[in-house]
C-alpha cells in the first residue's frame, strides 16, 4: 500500500530536530538577504545546494565568524524554546539610517501559556498581536512538504528585489534575536532597540511550519526619496 508508506515519512520532528531545522533556515536566510540585497559583493559568496535550490553563502571571514557566533547561541535558545523573533537590519554606513528590516517571527506550538517578558523591551507591543493568535499546530507534514514550503519562501525572498528599492551607498547589517527574559545571555551580547524603519513600508511574505514551529516572515523598508 504505497499511500501508507508515504505517510510513514511524515515529519515527526522532535523539538530539538525542529529547532535545528529552524536555526539552519535562519543561517541561510541571513546569507541570502546579504547576497540578494548587495550588502557585500557577489564575489564574496560561494554557491551551495540546499533545499533543492542553488544558495549562496558568504565566504568573508568576518561575516562568517559573526554569523557563526549568532548561530551558536541561537541553537541553544531555540532548543530551550526561548526565541520569539529574529531580525536582520540593513543600515546605511553613510547616514546610520536603517533602510531595511527583515523580521522572522517564531511561534512555538505546545509552549506553556505562561509567558516570560521578552528580553528586548521594544518587543512588548510587537508581540501582543502574535500572542493572541491560536497556537494550534498544523497537521503533521512530510519532509518534502516542509522543504517545499521553505523553498517557496526562499524563492520569494529572492524575488523581493523586484519591489524593494535599490540600496544606495555602502551598507552594513545587524542581527537582533528576541529571547525570553529568563534566557542566559552571553556577556558579549548587548541589549538593542528594535531598529524599526521610520515611516517604512511593510510586506508580509510566506511562512513555513513544522510540527513544533511556525515561522512568519515580513520585510519593511524605507521608500526611496
Amino acid at each position: 500500500m504505497p499511500e501508507d508508506k508515504d505517510r510513514s515519512k511524515v515529519h515527526r520532528l522532535s523539538l530539538k530536530g525542529s529547532s535545528k531545522l529552524v536555526a539552519e533556515f535562519f543561517d541561510y536566510s541571513i546569507n541570502t538577504i546579504l547576497f540578494q540585497r548587495g550588502v557585500y559583493p557577489a564575489e564574496d559568496f560561494t554557491p551551495v545546494k540546499k533545499y533543492g535550490l542553488n544558495m549562496l553563502v558568504s565566504s568573508d571571514d568576518q561575516v562568517k565568524a559573526y554569523i557563526k557566533k549568532i548561530m551558536s547561541q541561537l541553537n541553544r535558545w531555540m532548543v530551550g524554546g526561548k526565541i520569539s523573533k529574529l531580525v536582520v537590519v540593513i543600515t546605511s554606513k553613510e547616514t546610520g539610517e536603517h533602510v531595511e528590516r527583515w523580521q522572522f517571527d517564531v511561534q512555538l506550538f505546545h509552549k506553556s501559556s505562561k509567558k516570560s517578558p521578552p528580553l528586548k523591551k521594544a518587543t512588548d507591543k510587537e508581540n501582543s498581536a502574535l500572542e493572541s493568535e491560536s497556537s494550534v499546530p498544523p497537521p503533521e507534514k512530510t519532509e518534502k512538504e516542509i522543504q517545499d514550503e521553505i523553498q517557496s519562501l526562499f524563492r520569494q525572498i529572492t524575488a523581493s528585489v523586484t519591489f524593494l528599492p535599490q540600496l544606495d551607498g555602502n551598507c552594513t547589517f545587524n542581527v537582533l534575536v528576541y529571547a525570553d527574559a529568563d534566557s542566559e545571555v552571553p556577556v558579549e551580547w548587548g541589549d538593542s532597540d528594535a531598529k524599526e524603519i521610520k515611516d517604512g513600508e511593510k510586506v508580509q511574505l510566506r511562512s513555513f511550519s513544522t510540527s513544533n514551529h511556525k515561522i512568519d516572515t515580513m520585510v519593511s523598508y524605507r521608500m526611496a526619496d
